[in-house]
């Protein structure tokens, strides 16, 4: 009550005269968001608005002020009488990224502000690079290419998304009640090159990320308009191709478009080709009227078909039966489409007020065909099953927000937002299949319907050197399952509250220094088949976190982040899409321990590196049985990068993943491994020629692996052991780029 007593004192607080009010710009008068204006003097600060509009708290005459943001050149002011009798208007000139750009600050994410040199310096050259921009989370694919990658992050081996939240411009990723696992998230949908931030947090820590924000969130910005058109070409070993096109279609002063394309193909390193192709397009248009006030519609098309080798048995190898990139059922793959409508809308008010308004519709297709335990069940035909789904989506999220409201030398910037998703399935079946043609039995098939409406408040109150960021939220599922298999009309139906509180407190007590509390509660929505299937229990299962962490600046190239955490997940029922089945999970504990530098080396070369230490197990199970499977113990990435060294750019990179448990009881170990990438670039005028390499030392590695038993034809008993993915090996190829 007493935070809501203050807010309500203050939503009528006018800017006080005092306050250095402003507009940040580029120099094509474009605003410029998240800039960072810092008090030297005092150490207040404040950011930019969607308007590059910024009130920077009381400052004194003779203050020395910092105004910085990434790529472009550091901007520093003292304060006279003249400064704070005026509106300030400061235009920022573009620069080469550096780390020195990076002023750390107060704030609930920082992290995510450090970790942008990354991208900047080393961008994202396929839809598989983008969610391993973020530190500690490792992905792996095991069907051909077109299936969603599996997640690792903070001890989760998270499926395809069931605990870390994806969206892209505000339209969520995550498939809530999907064939094929709970969560199921597809990036594929996204071009690399209209990539312009990866935003991303860890813990369930943030009032505006809801259903699957435990282990963290990622979330994608892209761009609202080119620097310039491009079209590239990719070709290399394997049979693979890519033809990708990024065209300007209107740079105004008030509006921007473009439309960006991409074609993939490739056959991959398997014996069975894969047959693999993609296409995309994307257009995006932003229209931004005299007093600021922004709409941006984005349309884009996505769709894919592919065949898979799928996992294969450790003794098939050992025996000779086949080799490392063999099959054992070689007519897996499958084919998806998604298409998207989205809009953003941006309203400027009174007071420093914004309205922000995100609505979006989505058209998915899904269809896979998987065969994990080749001939355990039917001996004759094969276990081939098929997956598939029709599903249409629809949400709305419409967030208040108000900075710099202020009292005296303390301000206060608080969020209240409300919306809803709603997720309609069509014919979402599970059937046993013959060589993708015939289908010998349906497992199971209905109708999926399920909402979610939320509300949130997020309030920061920022006095002196501390942050303090209470926040809360509130959502409301109903979930709907019609089963299309029994002769009656069977339709069942769910519904549940979560309440969402979150406590952060980040504190600054120097220049480039900053210490932080975090604590919350998330969670993870159940499969709707489950929810039914159990009346109703433990359909939201709880994630209660808490993370102790620093990150801090001893020199302005070099920045060091270290954080110690822990997260308990409460029990849960799990749908098995893979069996029709449903299976208790129990309560899980997670520890760990991160650490990660970044070090500005030279004007040309940046050096990053991040390490995870995690130890996860169950808490109902007897000491020695109670390892999460595939759940990650050791991680580490990192890397350099090179930046107009004489037209050359290009970077060097590792990503090791260690040994861990691939079942409950660890007899059985999933075998770790370490890669290592590379890429260079020369650009002479408006082209650019470069290599890519992956697994530049050839490693022989096993992207995904799972504990499973299986019979091959004509074995007379089951056997468990390690059924893996092979890693890519050396593979090549060259890229040539033009922009005009």
């Amino acid at each position: 009550m007493k935070y809501i007593f203050i807010l309500l004192l203050l939503c009528c607080a006018s800017v006080n005269a005092q306050d250095l009010t402003g507009t940040i710009t580029d120099i094509d008068k474009h605003a410029l968001q998240n800039v960072n204006i810092y008090n030297l003097s005092k150490g207040s600060h404040t950011h930019t608005d969607a308007n590059g509009a910024f009130v920077l708290p009381a400052p004194r005459l003779q203050d020395s002020l910092v105004i910085s943001r990434l790529g472009f050149k550091t901007h520093y002011l003292v304060v006279d009488q003249a400064l704070l009798a005026k509106t300030l208007t400061v235009e920022l000139e573009e620069a080469s990224t550096s780390l020195d750009q990076v002023v750390l600050t107060a704030e609930v994410n920082t992290l995510s502000t450090v970790v942008a040199v990354d991208l900047k310096l080393n961008p994202v050259k396929s839809s598989q690079e983008i969610l391993r921009k973020v530190p500690g989370l490792f992905i792996g694919q095991h069907a051909g290419g077109g299936k969603a990658e599996q997640i690792f992050l903070r001890g989760f081996d998270v499926d395809h998304g069931t605990d870390v939240a994806i969206s892209v411009d505000g339209m969520p990723v995550n498939m809530v009640s999907h064939a094929h696992g709970q969560g199921y998230a597809d990036l594929h949908f996204v071009i690399p090159e209209t990539i312009e931030n990866i935003d991303f947090g860890k813990g369930a820590y943030y009032a505006d990320k809801g259903n699957f924000n435990t282990a963290g969130y990622v979330d994608l910005r892209l761009k609202e308009h080119l620097d310039a058109s491009s079209i590239s070409v990719e070709a290399g070993q394997f049979n693979t191709s890519r033809l990708t096109g990024l065209f300007n279609l209107v740079d105004a002063q008030n509006h921007t478009a473009y439309l960006a394309s991409e074609m993939y193909l490739t056959d991959g390193p398997f014996d069975s080709p894969q047959n693999f192709n993609r296409f995309n397009v994307l257009g995006k248009y932003t229209y931004t009227n005299p007093n600021k006030d922004k709409i941006t519609w984005t349309a884009s098309h996505f769709q894919s078909k592919w065949d898979a080798s799928g996992q294969i048995p450790q003794r098939a190898v050992d025996q000779g039966l086949i080799g490392r990139f063999g099959a054992i059922d070689d007519t897996e793959g499958g084919q998806t489409s998604r298409t998207n409508i989205n809009l953003n809308h941006l309203k400027n008010l009174e007071n420093h007020g914004v309205l922000k308004t995100n609505a979006f519709v989505s058209k998915y297709d899904f269809e896979l065909y998987s065969n994990f335990t080749f001939f355990l069940d039917d001996p004759v035909n094969g276990d081939q099953i098929k997956q598939q789904e029709d599903r249409f989506i629809a949400g709305l999220q419409s967030v208040y927000e108000r900075k710099h409201v202020t009292l005296g030398s303390s301000s206060l910037d608080y969020q209240a937002g409300v919306g809803f998703r709603y997720d309609n399935v069509d014919d979402m079946s599970l059937s046993h299949t013959l060589n993708r043609q015939t289908t010998l039995e349906r497992i199971a098939l209905g109708d999926v319907d399920e909402l979610n409406a939320f509300a949130f408040l997020n309030t920061e109150f920022k006095t002196g050197k501390f942050i303090f960021n209470p926040a809360v939220r509130l959502d409301y599922f109903k979930f709907d399952y019609y089963n299309k298999l029994t002769e009656a009309y069977d339709n069942k139906s769910e519904s549940k509250v979560a309440f969402s509180p979150k406590f952060n407190t980040i504190f600054s007590p120097a220049q480039n220094w900053q210490l932080s509390l975090k604590t919350g509660i998330g969670f993870h929505s159940n499969d709707t088949r489950v929810v039914v299937a159990n009346g109703g229990e433990e359909i939201l299962p709880a994630a209660y976190s808490v993370d102790l962490g620093t990150i801090v600046k001893p020199i302005d190239r070099l920045a060091l982040n270290a954080t110690v955490w822990t997260l308990f997940l409460d029990q849960e029922f799990v749908y098995v899409g893979d069996a029709g089945i449903v299976e208790p999970s129990g309560k899980t504990k997670r520890m760990g321990v991160e650490v990660g530098a970044r070090y500005q080396l030279l004007n040309w070369l940046y050096l990053y590196g991040d390490a995870n230490f995690t130890h996860a197990r169950s808490t109902e199970e007897a000491d020695g049985e109670d390892y999460i499977p595939l759940a990650p113990k050791f991680t580490s990435a990192g890397g350099l990068s090179v930046e107009n060294l004489k037209g050359f750019s290009g970077s060097l990179s590792y990503r090791w993943l260690g040994d861990r448990a691939a079942n409950e009881d660890n007899s059985i170990t999933a075998e770790g491994y370490l890669v290592t990438d590379f890429n260079v670039n020369y650009t002479l005028k408006n082209w650019t020629l470069g290599v890519i390499v992956e697994n530049l030392f050839d490693t022989a590695w096993n992207e995904t692996q799972f504990a499973t038993e299986t019979r091959l034809f004509n074995e007379p008993a089951p056997v468990e052991e390690i059924h893996f993915t092979p890693g890519t090996p050396f593979y090549l190829r060259g890229k040539i780029t033009y922009r005009f």
